[in-house]
C-alpha cells in the first residue's frame, strides 16, 4: 500500500466523521447539548410545580401549607389535579372568617366579668313570698 491519497479523493474530510485517533465531534457535541438540555428540562419542570407556592407567598394566602402540600403530592405522584387544586387555591382569595370571630371573642372576654372574682349575690325582690 502507498501512502498517496488517489487524485480524485476529497482531501478534507467532513467533520462528523471521525477521526483516526478514534475521537469524534459530534458525538461530543451531542452528548453536551443532552446534557444541558435535561437539566434544563429539569429545572423548568421543576419551576413549574412551584408556581402554586410562589403564588401563595406573594399573595399572602392564609391556606399556603395546604397550596404547599398539593404541589409536592402534585410533584411526586405525577396527579395533575393536585398541581390544579393547588393553583385554584392560591389564585382564589377566600374569606377570612376567623379574624371576626376572634374579635367577637375577645369583645366578649372585655365584656364578661373576670371569673377570679366573686359574684354580687342576687338581688331579692321585695315583695316576694317564698
Amino acid at each position: 500500500m502507498s501512502g498517496e491519497i488517489h487524485p480524485l479523493a476529497p482531501h478534507t474530510l467532513p467533520p462528523f466523521i471521525g477521526t483516526a485517533d478514534g475521537g469524534d465531534p459530534l458525538f461530543s457535541a451531542i452528548i453536551y447539548i443532552v446534557i444541558f438540555a435535561v437539566l434544563g428540562v429539569g429545572v423548568v419542570y421543576l419551576k413549574l410545580h412551584a408556581i402554586p407556592e410562589q403564588l401563595a407567598h406573594k399573595h399572602g394566602n392564609t391556606q399556603s401549607q395546604l397550596i404547599m402540600v398539593l404541589a409536592l403530592l402534585a410533584l411526586f405522584t405525577h396527579n395533575n389535579i393536585f398541581w390544579v387544586a393547588a393553583l385554584i387555591l392560591a389564585l382564589l382569595k377566600l374569606p377570612d372568617f376567623l379574624t371576626p370571630l376572634n374579635n367577637i371573642s375577645e369583645s366578649l372576654k372585655k365584656l364578661a366579668p373576670d371569673s377570679g372574682e366573686q359574684s354580687p349575690p342576687p338581688v331579692e325582690k321585695s315583695g316576694e313570698v317564698q
